[in-house]
């Protein structure tokens, strides 16, 4: 075959780029994965009694708001490593900012609060399960996230891993937010956190075994 006609066949097969499959691949990850986990929630933890005076307490959006930036800017990270040899670039910065706000946020409340009630503000009453339940909830994120990823073309699999584990864990503490007591800043920049980066560490695990292509 000569090279022209070779050239002519394969240009003749080319099928047009859908820009827009990244975004609906992860528009319905995160509305199955997020729905998901709403739903574990209710069938294991419950929601908390006292939901209609935390619609309506600020602290209450605070606490929502860390893992919905959190999720944010984990989104945009996934974005960027789900296509062939992107890397996160400045996104780390938007991954750091919410992280970085609760620690200062926590900080504060620590110095300003007498010594006897500091080490209750930071462990409040459900330390010991609460990054574990946050991780059961990222199941069903998990799951959908590593889906979308795995239909793209990632290259740098076990940061992509990671963030696709960091971005289910924080849709699912936003979904924990209706049944988590603890209210302290402190409590989230420690317990939440840790709850986040579980799965974070599980997706760097397995993700070249997971998203290889």
């Amino acid at each position: 075959m000569k090279t022209n006609d070779m050239i002519s066949m394969l240009a003749a097969n080319i099928e047009p780029i859908d820009y827009g499959a990244l975004a609906r691949r992860y528009r319905w990850a995160l509305m199955a994965g997020g729905l998901g986990s709403v739903l574990v929630l209710l069938a294991t933890f419950g929601i908390r009694p006292d939901i209609d005076t935390m619609l309506v307490t600020p602290l209450f959006w605070a606490k929502v708001a860390f893992p919905v930036c959190v999720a944010a800017a984990a989104l945009l990270g996934a974005a960027r490593l789900s296509r062939p040899g992107m890397l996160m670039g400045r996104t780390w910065l938007l991954l750091a900012m919410p992280i970085a706000v609760v620690w200062l946020g926590a900080a504060y409340t620590l110095v300003v609060a007498p010594s006897p009630e500091r080490l209750p503000m930071v462990f409040g009453s459900s330390w010991r399960s609460c990054p574990f339940n946050i991780t059961v909830l990222s199941v069903p994120t998990f799951i959908a996230v590593f889906w979308a990823m795995k239909g793209l073309a990632p290259t740098h699999l076990r940061k992509a891993g990671a963030i696709a584990g960091l971005l289910a864990s924080s849709v699912a503490s936003i979904a924990y937010c209706l049944h988590c007591p603890e209210m302290e800043v402190a409590f989230w920049a420690v317990w939440y956190l840790i709850g986040m980066l579980i799965p974070a560490a599980l997706g760097a695990l397995l993700g070249p075994r997971l998203l290889h292509w």
